[in-house]
């Protein structure tokens, strides 16, 4: 695995995009992008946040912004590491307020990704903590 600079990869300006609250990030997914969130020992319903198209990915964006993230989200790190072929491997640091909780907290996510074309067309995100801060 190598570190790569966030600036040079479609997730990485996805996830600087959505950190912003920025509707652009839209513009680097592609159609048919295969996208799931999961939760690592955690009792949240998250079947929903899935999505097999890009239409769909913007619904479910919507409603994280209001459920989870409804006071957006503070990217304190976004650290992709490139495993050949459009594949990246990424490590995802955030503070936010979690509106499941209602209180200030912080997240480390794992995020398993692959662009094409400029494009992310695979999304996979493991949320590995959710600490009060």
């Amino acid at each position: 695995m190598t570190p790569v600079n966030a600036e040079t990869t479609v997730i990485g300006q996805l996830l600087d995009l959505f950190a912003k609250g920025d509707a652009n990030l839209f513009g680097l997914v592609a159609d048919d992008v295969d996208f799931r969130i999961d939760h690592y020992r955690d009792e949240a319903d998250t079947s929903w946040q899935s999505a097999d198209s890009k239409e769909a990915l913007m619904g479910v964006v919507v409603r994280l912004g209001q459920e989870v993230f409804p006071k957006g989200t503070n990217a304190l790190e976004i650290a992709p590491h490139d495993l050949g072929g459009g594949w990246h491997l990424t490590r995802f640091h955030q503070r936010f307020f979690y509106g499941v909780r209602q209180e200030e907290v912080t997240s480390v996510t794992y995020i398993l990704s692959h662009e094409a074309d400029g494009k992310m067309d695979f999304f996979r995100e493991t949320v590995t903590n959710i600490v009060s801060d």
